[in-house]
Formats: C-alpha cells, structure tokens, sequence
C-alpha cells in the first residue's frame, strides 16, 4: 500500500476507470478516488465507456464522467477500480496498457493480478471498503461527498446489507462515513425509491422474460432492444432488475441475459445472428457464479458475476440452461 501511495502522490495526470455497465460500488469507488485526486491538485479524467445509471446520477462529479478517450500520452499514472481484469473497462483497455503506471485496485476472487501496482483484497465487501482503508492511510479528510460514495458503493455491493459479503467491518465503515454526513434516508430514496414510468414498464416487460430452469433452480430473464425502444428506456434502466429472478422461491441462480445496443443495428432477421450481449449472474451463494463467469472470460464474486460474448440468443440460453442442470 505504501508503493501505491508513494505513486499516487508523485502522478499529475491520472486517468481513473472502472468497468463498463457499471454498478454503485464501482461508480462510487470511480468518484470517490477521484475527489481525493483532485484534492491533492491532480489532473484527473473519470472514465466509463457505459452511461451512468440514473439511480446513482446524484453522486458528485459524475457530470464530469466521460466515455471518450483519443490519446494516452498525457497520463503518467492510471487506476483502474472494481475490475477483475482490464478489458472489463473497454475499448479503452489496449491504450491503457500503454500508460507508465497502472494501478490495480479491486476484490474480485478472479481478479488477474494485472497492472505495474495492486491492492486486492477479496475479503473486501466492496471494492470501496478498500479504498476507505486506503484513504485513512492516506490521511485523506472524508468530506460528505467522498463517504457518500463510499457508503453508496458498500450499500449497493452488499444487497443493502442482505449478502453474505456483509460483516461487522462493514457496519463499522457505514457508522463512520455517517458521521462524516451521509444522509442514509437521501441514498437509499435515490437508489432504491423511485423509478421512472419507463422503468416500471420495462420491469413488467422482463418478469414476463422470466423462463425457469427443468430442475427449477435456475432462471432466465432477457432483456433486449425491443424492451428497450418500447418503454423508452437504455440500459442502464436495467440495473438491479435481475433481483427479482433471484428471489424467486427455490431459485439457486439468476441469469439476465441482455442485448447490447451496438448489437441492435446488425441485427435484421431476428435472434438467430451472433451479436454482443452481456450476462449477469447471481446466486444465493449456493453457486459459485465466478467461476461460470471465468468459464466465459468473466468474473466476479462467488454470488455477483457476469460476462460478455457474441453470439445467438438461443444458443445462450441452452449454454445457459445446460448448466441449470448440474445445480443443486
């Protein structure tokens, strides 16, 4: 950790990412440790290739968020939050590799030790309890704004304090930062209390995708353009909608299935085409869901996993529930 500072310290032009179809743990960790750069004078550029979902537009700074990068070469240092790999971040990852100094700061199981310095700890519950141990060290003063996305990150990361991920630590750090000024009641009404008409609709939509697998322990929910067009939503609308396929009775695993837009314009005769999607995976902690994921050049958490391919929506399914059958 002392390396990792000492790097920090010395960096003028940072460039900060985490991975794309983004989360609250990974937004907040993306601002957070960009509001301590830009308090130490840094030059800092905020990267996601993806759009930020509404429910996490009330974080600071995430106006300043951008997806476009044309050149490396003014970077001396990068940090890369929340990904357990360095493609998770995107088309951005080939000209990330060219900047002197990559930081690794993450707590997936899967994580693959890339990066010139890395601070992995997968007994984290977020990858923002990392950085919460990180600032300390760093004699960083938690103004509201940055313990308002470590609480946010932690809250999210951890199903509202409902995964197994959730111990006493993470209950000291919560106390902490709600000492510094979170307002729990204003976090969880931005994250969890209202949706947009468009949402509900598109929620309606994907429970009627619900398929469930022979043996009934895993389902199958879809999301695709279609949905999307029609009740006038993105994806990042999705977020979180893959919950309810977990919490049906008996379920051991919940897949979403969902399109990607750059997918949508290729695809003419219906779902028999290879085009891009991404798969979420989560479980009751009964099934590793990471090491699935790993088998598809994802990864994640033992309950929290996903990955991305080209390929039909049919022949995803049957992969899909040609693994529902060795669940128990």
């Amino acid at each position: 950790m002392d390396h990792l500072i000492t790097l920090l310290n010395n960096s003028q032009n940072v460039f900060v990412a985490t991975h794309a179809v983004p989360d609250g743990d990974a937004i907040g960790s993306l601002i957070a440790m960009s509001l301590v750069l830009v308090g130490r004078q840094k030059q800092v550029t905020l990267y996601n290739e993806s759009p930020i979902p509404a429910v996490y537009r009330f974080l600071p700074l995430v106006h300043h968020v951008t997806a476009h990068l044309e050149s490396v070469d003014i970077y001396d240092t990068a940090v890369i939050l929340d990904c357990g790999d360095l493609p998770r971040i995107g088309d951005a990852a080939s000209l990330v590799s060219r900047i002197p100094e990559v930081i690794n700061i993450d707590h997936h199981i899967t994580n693959t030790r890339f990066g010139t310095c890395q601070l992995i700890d997968v007994q984290a519950c977020a990858c923002t309890e990392i950085l919460w141990r990180l600032f300390k060290k760093m004699g960083v003063e938690f103004t509201r704004d940055i313990a308002t996305c470590i609480y946010t990150g932690i809250l999210t990361d951890t199903g509202s304090f409902r995964f197994s991920n959730t111990s006493q630590t993470t209950f000291e750090i919560c106390e902490n930062m709600v000492a510094c000024g979170v307002d729990p009641y204003q976090v969880a009404q931005c994250v969890y209390g209202t949706y947009s008409l468009g949402r509900i609709k598109l929620l309606n939509l994907a429970l009627d995708s619900i398929e469930i697998s022979e043996n009934g322990k895993v389902s199958l929910m879809t999301m695709t353009c279609e949905m999307l067009a029609e009740t006038g939503t993105q994806p990042e609308d999705a977020d979180g909608l893959i919950n309810y396929a977990r919490r049906i009775q008996d379920v051991k695993m919940a897949v979403m299935i969902q399109e990607q837009l750059n997918g949508c314009a290729g695809r003419k005769n219906g779902y028999g085409q290879r085009h891009p999607y991404h798969v979420s995976l989560r479980s009751d902690g009964s099934v590793d869901v990471a090491a699935i994921a790993a088998s598809f050049g994802g990864g994640g958490h033992r309950s929290a996993a996903g990955f991305s391919l080209e390929s039909t929506l049919p022949e995803i399914k049957e992969r899909i529930l040609r693994i529902a059958e060795s669940v128990a």
